[in-house]
């Protein structure tokens, strides 16, 4: 009673399409740039990653001083406890 209606599948149409030729471009010349942004772009990649890595030093810096002041703190306590 109440079922939906579903469309029918398309035929697709019987007259072929003619095929469209494509003229690439020719590829650069030897020695010149392919970007003239390529210098800056490059800039940009080597200081994120010089700044990535300063970074992760800090980090691990900052949990090797930490767990020593652990260690530290509970070898004075303990040995104030003696």
């Amino acid at each position: 009673m109440l079922r939906p209606k579903l469309p029918g599948v398309p035929t697709p149409p019987s007259t072929l399409i003619p095929q469209q030729h494509h003229h690439h471009s020719p590829a650069p010349a030897a020695g010149r740039s392919l970007s003239p942004y390529a210098g800056p772009v490059a800039a940009v990649l080597v200081g994120g990653v010089v700044l990535t890595a300063l970074l992760a030093a800090v980090a691990v810096t900052a949990i090797s001083v930490a767990i020593a002041a652990v260690v530290l703190r509970s070898l004075v306590n303990g040995a104030n406890r003696r």
